[in-house]
């Protein structure tokens, strides 16, 4: 859908199509840390003056028909699905998706937008990025793919610019034509907004072995500090696997909340642990945390140290090592809150992080309009 405020001009109005990704709704109660970031970064520029049109999963919030990726309306004939060749049904599901909304981009592009901002993780927007008319902002949100690399190798025409969500993320990206700029995801400093504290520690994401809730359950145990945790089960098996027996009393999961509910355990919270096993891009739950005033006690890895880069906030671990985080969070009580507050109002602002936006969207327009010959050079 697409919004509109009345308060700019219209030359300082973008018209910007959001291509987001298609696997999960773009709605609260978020799935995980990408959605969340593009239902604000939508809203923040709206706010700002622009026309925001989201081209998102069926379902997502305030999503026109004529711009939701619906790829679930479309099936293979029965000899096409028993082909041996076929790639899974999810696969295929996905390609058709993208591949309707870049040909719909292509068609009417040009007339309804100035700018396309993409945040799929699939190599056909970038593919076809040359057949749209409107310039293209790529936010890589991931290290490298073999999928992506190949769409910006393959790339013949103009393939638009890039950012990325932290300095660890621009790095890996050592094959784009020049490094992205690093733009840090930023959070609604007036929903998370400061809290007391209190006993208990937190922990929120998905529950998958990869965000590994039983290492901060382990840290929890070893510090003797009781621990809350929330998040959708990605992964039934590992929370049946690794989690359930951990469960008592000083251990609760209180299942996938509400963003309002979220956000008061967060301020509520002693501390908040972050335990990832890969090399997280980002990591939102941080920064939500810092701007309730809650101190992060994380494993150093990824993205996280680009942006827990001040003591007094919180502190980095090493990986996988849930005896220090144990001894971390045992000294969580000595972090001031208030400082904890304006760490995170100086550096990740919704705010901020929109202005950054429209400052990357108006150069990749600008570098995109064709070169005007005066008339004494024409040759």
């Amino acid at each position: 859908m697409s919004w509109r405020a009345s308060s700019r001009s219209a030359g300082d109005r973008l018209r910007v199509a959001m291509l987001a990704p298609a696997r999960n709704h773009i709605a609260p109660p978020f799935s995980g840390g990408l959605e969340s970031m593009v239902w604000h970064l939508r809203n923040q520029l709206v706010a700002d003056g622009h026309d925001v049109t989201l081209i998102a999963r069926e379902g997502s919030d305030d999503v026109d028909d004529q711009w939701s990726l619906a790829g679930g309306r479309w099936t293979p004939s029965e000899l096409a699905a028993r082909d041996h060749s076929m790639p899974s049904a999810e696969f295929m599901t996905e390609h058709h998706t993208y591949l309707s909304a870049m040909r719909r981009l292509a068609a009417v592009g040009r007339f309804r937008f100035d700018v396309i901002h993409n945040h799929s993780l699939h190599y056909l927007p970038l593919a076809m990025a040359d057949t749209c008319d409107v310039p293209m902002l790529t936010t890589l949100h991931t290290p490298p793919t073999p999928w992506l690399e190949s769409a910006i190798a393959s790339a013949t025409g103009k393939i638009g610019g890039f950012t990325a969500v932290s300095d660890f993320t621009a790095r890996s990206w050592d094959r784009l034509p020049e490094a992205p700029a690093v733009i840090h995801n930023g959070v609604d400093l007036a929903w998370w907004h400061p809290g007391p504290g209190g006993d208990r520690l937190w922990w929120s994401g998905r529950i998958t072995p990869e965000k590994a809730p039983h290492l901060a359950i382990e840290a929890a145990r070893l510090a003797r500090m009781p621990l809350d945790f929330a998040g959708p089960i990605s992964d039934p098996a590992y929370f049946e696997r690794e989690i359930r027996h951990r469960l008592g009393p000083d251990v609760r999961y209180l299942g996938h909340l509400s963003g309002a509910a979220q956000v008061d355990h967060v301020r509520r919270a002693r501390a908040v642990l972050v335990t990832p096993t890969w090399d997280e891009p980002f990591g939102l739950v941080v920064i939500e945390a810092l701007a309730c005033g809650t101190p992060v006690i994380a494993f150093g890895r990824g993205g996280i140290p680009d942006i827990l880069t001040c003591t007094r906030v919180g502190r980095l671990v090493p990986a996988n090592d849930v005896a220090a985080m144990a001894c971390a969070a045992r000294a969580a009580d000595g972090v001031s809150r208030v400082e904890v507050r304006r760490f995170a109002e100086r550096r990740f602002s919704l705010h901020q992080m929109s202005r950054s936006y429209i400052e990357a969207y108006r150069a990749v327009v600008s570098t995109s309009l064709p070169q005007v010959v005066p008339h004494a050079l024409a040759p």
